[in-house]
């Protein structure tokens, strides 16, 4: 980036500035500590400790304060405690390492989780409603401002929106990543704040852009949700995710491990996120953004996904491509955080509104992604 930019000399100076300051700086701390470093290896050295006693039992010899024979167990311990005192001070360092990694971990430790409920209340089917949700990640800026939204069982809700409109919000509150500021998001007609952690996530299931594999085998990736899945139920998730001919490609297929003998794409790796929601057999499933850097055959993975949790399943996705929303149930168009517009794909289009522009906008930048062969192609 800094090449294509001109930037390299500036950024080559800058690097050797610092690099220039870094080691002056370490040279002048090193020579601090050398004498003492030094001094202390010379006093703990075995030939040092040795002549020490030596000449401190020779004296004492010569006085008549210790027998020629007392001598030999100094000499023998002296010498067997060097060792031993170095290895503390080397230990010392290592203490206060551990010592620095246990505060970083008392910090993540510190951090407040969501409250679980007193009285747990087990939703009553699954509907979703937000009523009036008010969100800011900062005190002061809100990112969602009285949102009044239903998601009714058995339909695919679509939401999209400009960059900054807020509309991967939702998705982080539903399952409970975050609490509203403001207003309740409700499950099967219970507040999420008083159904337990254990309920919910048996209830929603998610595909984030930014996918989280295991250092595991693929197999145990997939069965994330359902540890006891066999390799059939596996397979079946597999296949509507478009992952199952290329992990027979793999090395040891299901039992390759991801990272070590499993390498895969981004596209790849999101098509095992999205099979690890399959087994699960959640009846909410939230998409957010699963499509945003997807290639096609990813893209093509979801849509097919999507065809085959239809149903009785509540479904949300945050829509980055609009091609994956043409088929959608409702789409709802947000906008700094309020909603704009709502209602069917091709309803919204034909009352040429802000989703209407939307969606122009987004057709001609893939023609001028593509170039001008597709566009005469068109």
């Amino acid at each position: 980036m800094v090449k294509a930019f001109g930037g390299a000399g500036r950024a080559h100076r800058r690097f050797r500035t610092a690099a220039d300051t870094f080691v002056g700086t370490f040279h002048r701390w090193e020579r601090g500590i050398s004498r003492i470093a030094a001094g202390m290896q010379l006093v703990l050295s075995p030939p040092f400790v040795l002549l020490v006693v030596l000449i401190g039992g020779a004296a004492l010899i010569t006085n008549g304060a210790l027998a020629p024979a007392d001598l030999l167990p100094f000499l023998l311990l002296g010498l067997g405690l060097t060792a031993p005192v170095a290895a503390l001070g080397h230990g010392f360092d290592d203490l206060q390492s551990a010592r620095r990694a246990i505060g970083r971990i008392r910090d993540v430790l510190a951090v407040p989780s969501l409250p679980e409920p007193a009285n747990p209340v087990a939703p009553q089917g699954h509907r979703v409603e937000l009523r009036q949700v008010r969100f800011g990640y900062e005190a002061g800026h809100e990112v969602l401002r009285g949102i009044d939204l239903v998601l009714e069982p058995g339909t695919v809700t679509a939401i999209v929106g400009p960059s900054g409109s807020g509309k991967s919000t939702p998705a982080q509150l539903l399952p409970r990543f975050f609490g509203p500021t403001h207003g309740s998001v409700t499950l099967g007609g219970a507040d999420l704040r008083e159904i337990g952690s254990r309920e919910l996530y048996q209830r929603i299931s998610f595909v984030f852009q930014d996918v989280r594999l295991l250092r595991a085998s693929v197999a145990d990736n997939i069965a994330l949700a359902v540890p006891r899945a066999d390799r059939g139920d596996v397979v079946r998730a597999a296949r509507p995710a478009n992952i199952h001919d290329r992990v027979l490609e793999l090395p040891r297929g299901y039992e390759s491990v991801i990272g070590e003998d499993a390498g895969l794409s981004g596209g790849e790796e999101q098509r095992i996120s999205l099979a690890r929601v399959l087994p699960a057999d959640a009846p909410v499933l939230v998409l957010d953004e699963a499509t945003a850097f997807a290639d096609p055959q990813t893209e093509q993975a979801v849509r097919r996904a999507l065809a085959t949790l239809e149903g009785d399943r509540t479904i949300l996705v945050i829509a980055h491509r609009l091609e994956t929303v043409a088929d959608a149930d409702t789409v709802v168009m947000l906008d700094n955080g309020s909603i704009t517009e709502r209602g069917r794909p091709a309803e919204l289009l034909a009352q040429d509104g802000a989703f209407a522009g939307f969606w122009r906008t987004h057709q001609t930048a893939g023609i001028d992604e593509a170039g001008p062969d597709r566009e005469e192609r068109s």
